[in-house]
């Protein structure tokens, strides 16, 4: 079996490695800029992880060719870039039988779509598939388990792809036809990863962490819910499990960027030091946008947003969430 990669960054990179027993042919493709020769001749990455991959994987900024004759496809590209990719895979005549299994967590600004939807809107006919779940990836490259869900409207080609690309004692992968669900908790937890390190740099404690977490969890799965989502799957691997792992651990990206802005840093300089993309930094805007647009309240993503594109401080960020008006605990709604 062969399976293409598309995007040679952190994620991309990392799953290509994961792989490695599960599929005869590994093909990653990338564009000309980001293949660089000690990737492409020694199959090593060493920023911002250190990456070290078989001999056998193919590197290549032929579309076409990267996508021809594979089992599976995996789009690892940021979500910015994902329909660009799309075109260029639907003018390189991707066979649409084919699953493409989307493992980008965030939503396109302009559109607020879903990254399936953004991928339908260009391949109509394409089997889509969602990967999420609690996935840091160096921890994944250190042979740390792990779970996520493959979400797809067709069970068959979930299970496809769960039984190709499950690896034992270290990626267990379960099914789900929930692909809202799937999408917008692995999507939304981005911004919530971004409070918490947010909070754990301006030492907030222990019971400000319990109490963000829930109050977060509470607005992925209002608005997700709002969304089509069944409120049963943002309590899963996509939902759930992803928010603990992003949220505990400066591995993550978006915790990153949210400990960088609790220190009063800038987001373009933060950007500039972490040398990838945080998703959640985009996402915030995406989700004020839906919550406005939704009429649904969703104060710690909005007081993210302020942090990332406005010049308010770290102390008035956390006065105007503990001096809200003050107002019923309900589940999700």
């Amino acid at each position: 079996m062969k399976l293409t990669v598309l995007g040679p960054g952190c994620w991309g990179l990392t799953l290509a490695w994961l792989m490695n027993d599960n599929f005869e042919d590994i093909v990653v493709w990338g564009r000309d800029c980001d293949l660089n020769e000690d990737l492409v001749q020694n199959k090593h990455c060493s920023k911002p992880l250190e990456v070290q991959l078989d001999k056998r994987v193919e590197f290549t900024s032929d579309l076409k060719k990267a996508i021809n004759g594979a089992d599976i496809i995996f789009s690892v590209v940021a979500t910015g870039g994902v329909r660009s990719v799309c075109e260029q895979l639907k003018a390189a005549g991707i066979n649409p039988q084919t699953p493409l299994v989307n493992a980008s967590k965030g939503l396109e600004l302009n559109t607020l779509m879903r990254m399936s939807e953004v991928i339908r809107d260009v391949l109509p006919e394409q089997k889509i598939v969602i990967l999420s779940g609690p996935t840091l990836a160096k921890e994944v490259l250190m042979g740390k388990p792990t779970a996520a869900s493959v979400a797809c409207e067709d069970i068959e080609t979930a299970e496809f792809v769960q039984k190709a690309c499950n690896v034992p004692n270290r990626f267990r992968l379960y099914t789900n036809t929930d692909v809202i669900g799937v999408e917008l908790g692995g999507s939304l937890k981005n911004v919530i990863a971004i409070a918490s390190g947010f909070a754990h740099t301006m030492e907030l404690g222990d019971n400000c962490m319990g109490s963000l977490l829930t109050r977060g969890m509470a607005e992925i799965v209002r608005l997700a819910v709002k969304l089509g989502a069944n409120p049963s799957t943002l309590y899963g691997l996509s939902g759930m499990g992803d928010l603990i792992a992003t949220c505990s651990s400066p591995m993550s990206r978006n915790y990153t960027v949210g400990a960088m802005l609790g220190k009063g840093k800038k987001i373009n300089d933060i950007l500039e030091e972490l040398g990838s993309v945080a998703e959640g930094v985009k996402t915030s805007k995406a989700v004020c946008d839906l919550a406005k647009k939704l009429d649904i309240e969703v104060p710690v993503s909005s007081a993210i947003y302020e942090a990332v594109y406005t010049d308010i401080t770290p102390a008035q960020v956390l006065s105007k969430l503990m001096n809200r008006k003050l107002k019923k605990e309900e589940s999700y709604v």
